[in-house]
């Protein structure tokens, strides 16, 4: 048997055979520019084109032996399946697009912790654009997004954005879009958001129930809907308590670190200080406890604080901070749902409507004066 091999490798035309699929086969032979198809492989293992398109799909009608053989070659040539040519074809890619307003911020990892969980479930990939809370960032975002032909869309608004009409050809065609946390009324579009008002309400009312009669609100741009909307609840909260709003315990700016120190020497100048103040951000509350605390102010004797979204940083502080529970994961599941369903064509999914989810006042020791 031996002798035979030895025998035909000597033979000239089997020679020149071996000599072809090495050349073939070999990845040092192959032009890294060109990409392997299909036809490369079917012509490398003497099959059929189809045949081959058929046991990269792993479909049963090919033998288990044989589709082996077929995904073994496929990985040894580096053959990369074209799903762009094939997504065009049924129009349809397989992609949802997201703009988010920041990525430093936990509630919106959580968000998209939310969104990637149920999208990964129903086979889509995302494609992330941050607008560094830009406007002209977020409108380029919503163009390249349109153009790499996403099946939908999840979009949370930049502190600047004026005009929605960047969505405008996501709307010409047809293609759903689901806004989240910061949105704003238009005709088009589903809303997913929490009922600000009402926890800007409990905040501002936990406060006055531990008997501070001077809460100052520190905030972000109030044309957003949720800055809005917990302004609109803390002068709610006052005047059901029986105290005035002031403008001067008014503080509107970014929610940066450097907001969060310039509000504290703000407040600390005041005369009469503030003994409460309702944040609209854990991070900016947390800067802004620990400046007052270096500055000689006890919390919450001295003044409390009431942060917003249960971010980890409420848990590691001194004292632990009173906060809103703002759930992103959920959020970002329910956002991501309402997508799929839009893009499925389901009868009950509507594209104008207003998911509102839950949010709750967690109590720590920033706020807790009785």
């Amino acid at each position: 048997m031996q002798s035979v091999a030895i025998n035909i490798l000597k033979n000239p035309f089997w020679q020149k055979k071996l000599h072809i699929c090495a050349k073939i086969v070999s990845p040092t032979s192959m032009d890294p520019k060109k990409d392997i198809t299909i036809y490369d492989i079917a012509k490398v293992l003497n099959l059929s084109p189809a045949t081959v398109s058929r046991g990269l799909k792993d479909h049963p009608a090919i033998n288990i032996k044989t589709r082996k053989r077929i995904t073994d070659m496929a990985r040894q040539m580096g053959y990369r399946s074209n799903n762009f040519a094939s997504n065009l074809r049924r129009q349809k890619t397989n992609t949802i697009g997201i703009i988010v307003h920041e990525l430093k911020s936990q509630f919106i990892s959580s968000v998209l912790a939310g969104i990637e969980k149920v999208t990964a479930d129903a086979g889509y990939d995302l494609i992330i654009g941050h607008s560094s809370e830009d406007y002209k960032k977020e409108a380029a975002n919503a163009h390249n997004l349109f153009h790499k032909r996403v099946d939908g869309l999840i979009a949370s608004l930049a502190f600047d954005t004026k005009d929605l009409d960047h969505y405008t050809p996501f709307i010409q065609k047809k293609i759903p879009i689901v806004f989240f946390d910061r949105v704003e009324e238009v005709p088009y579009g589903t809303r997913v958001i929490i009922d600000n008002v009402r926890a800007g309400y409990e905040a501002t009312a936990h406060l006055a129930a531990q008997g501070c009669k001077r809460i100052a609100h520190l905030t972000a741009n109030l044309t957003r809907n949720v800055y809005a909307g917990r302004l609109k609840g803390y002068k709610q909260a006052l005047a059901d308590n029986g105290l005035s709003f002031d403008p001067a315990l008014l503080l509107v700016g970014d929610l940066s670190e450097t907001h969060a120190l310039q509000a504290a020497k703000q407040v600390l100048s005041m005369n009469p200080r503030p003994d409460g103040i309702f944040i609209t951000n854990d991070f900016c509350a947390a800067v802004f406890q620990q400046a007052l605390k270096e500055a000689g102010c006890r919390i919450p004797e001295d003044i409390a604080i009431v942060g917003f979204n249960n971010d980890v940083i409420c848990k590691i502080i001194a004292p632990k901070l009173t906060t809103i529970n703002y759930p992103g994961e959920e959020m970002g599941e329910k956002a991501a749902r309402s997508l799929l369903e839009q893009m499925a064509g389901h009868a009950s999914a509507k594209s104008t409507d207003t998911i509102i989810i839950k949010s709750e006042l967690i109590v720590r020791e920033s706020s807790v004066k009785k």
